[in-house]
């Protein structure tokens, strides 16, 4: 084992894979028929921003996260297990279109399940 292990950041190509990553959430988040609508009337570019930044930082990255705690920014919402589970699904697919390997991707989903509670409000 090295002195230095890779931190998932680092791992998922810091903040141009994290950036790539994110790009496709949007995309799979904007034709995903569960979740579609939660985005319609969003700025792109805004929410594309939070996400990154967060993932960023989430990971171990530099960039400092500046948006809502997650219980905040979802909060009146009503986001069920189901759409949930749909953002989860889109977050690996663009994790996996972007060469992240099983590792990472089950890291990220640890890192999504522990945020649940702050995020499903049915």
């Amino acid at each position: 084992m090295s002195e230095h292990e890779a931190s998932l950041y680092e791992r998922l190509g810091g903040f141009d894979g994290i950036s790539a990553i994110t790009e496709d959430i949007w995309a799979n988040h904007t034709r995903n028929t569960a979740i579609k609508q939660r985005y319609a009337d969003s700025d792109a570019e805004k929410v594309k921003g939070l996400v990154r930044d967060m993932f960023c930082a989430g990971t171990g990255g530099p960039e400092n996260y500046d948006g809502k705690d997650m219980l905040s920014a979802h909060r009146g919402m009503n986001i069920s297990d189901q759409e949930f589970v749909a953002v989860i699904d889109d977050v690996l697919d663009a994790m996996s279109k972007n060469g992240a390997g099983k590792r990472e991707q089950d890291e990220v989903l640890s890192i999504l399940y522990s945020m649940k509670a702050e995020i499903v409000h049915v």
